[in-house]
């Protein structure tokens, strides 16, 4: 969602090319890595059936997401997630393996392409990040997608104002952020890059946005004018405010650095917001 009063009522997705790859740094410590192991023989014989889904469910897109989908147990875990999920066609997504189905899940939102990191496993059925939610997850059955490898993952860090880009476990660099202001504070838990759009407005210093999948916390607490829209990643015009709580609840940060992160990351990279990480054990 756009920030400092701009009458804006969400981000307009545009596709884009992935990211080409790059070299990992020396001498960084590794984070681990989270391993979603494959569904096992005895788990595929015990799948458990899926229900059908009415025609008349609503269809996952850029607005809030229906109610009644579980909340994800991990949203504050930082283990990278290294596998996305994207649908091929119009798939259910329902609350629990074997349970009742929600709404429908597409291939793309606003038109670009859905890639949804993938959260759980369960009795072979998988679970990815909700888009246009905040930490909640949906179940989907087996077939109708392909995956893809996750790389990249973005930490935001609330009490020291800090974002942290890591690919494959490694952090690359960190920067100085403005998060939310109080009553509209930065959403925590897991999400993920939706999409990128360009600037709507000369206030966004001329770079695109990062649209993603999570919103305001509460919808009632912002401008008129920002309902509806998502939380972003983007620049401002100025950098006076870094370090500060000064935003919508959007996560502003340098226009060099979000450059940068335009030209790496893919939609579909899992990001994180926790209040602060844990201090790294001291060394003998």
């Amino acid at each position: 969602m756009l920030l400092g009063g701009a009458a804006y009522a969400g981000w307009v997705l545009t596709p884009t090319a992935e990211p080409a790859p790059l070299a990992r740094p020396s001498g960084v410590p590794v984070a681990p890595t989270a391993v979603v192991p494959a569904p096992s023989t005895a788990e595929a014989e015990t799948v458990p059936p899926a229900a059908p889904a009415p025609d008349g469910l609503p269809e996952i897109d850029y607005d809030p997401a229906p109610a009644g989908f579980p909340g994800d147990p991990d949203t504050l875990d930082t283990t990278p997630l290294t596998r996305g999920l994207h649908p091929t066609r119009r798939l259910a997504a329902y609350d629990a393996p074997g349970g009742r189905p929600l709404a429908f899940l597409m291939p793309t939102i606003s038109g670009v392409e859905l890639t949804a990191p993938i959260a759980r496993r369960e009795a072979g059925w998988t679970a990815v990040l909700l888009p246009s939610a905040n930490r909640k997850l949906a179940w989907l059955p087996p077939g109708g997608f392909t995956t893809v490898a996750l790389r990249d993952q973005i930490v935001v860090e609330r009490v020291p104002y800090r974002l942290t880009w890591y690919r494959d476990g490694t952090a690359q660099r960190s920067w100085p952020v403005s998060l939310g202001q109080r009553g509209q504070e930065t959403p925590l838990g897991r999400t993920f890059i939706l999409g990128r759009t360009p600037p709507p407005q000369s206030v966004y210093g001329g770079v695109d946005i990062f649209a993603l999948g999570s919103m305001p916390d509460d919808p009632d607490s912002v401008p008129a004018g920002l309902r509806g829209a998502h939380i972003g990643v983007h620049s401002w015009y100025h950098d006076g405010e870094l370090g500060r709580k000064t935003t919508n609840g959007c996560i502003r940060l340098t226009r060099s650095a979000q450059r940068l992160l335009l030209t790496e990351l893919r939609a579909g990279t899992p990001v994180v917001v926790v209040d602060q990480l844990p201090d790294p054990p001291a060394t003998a």
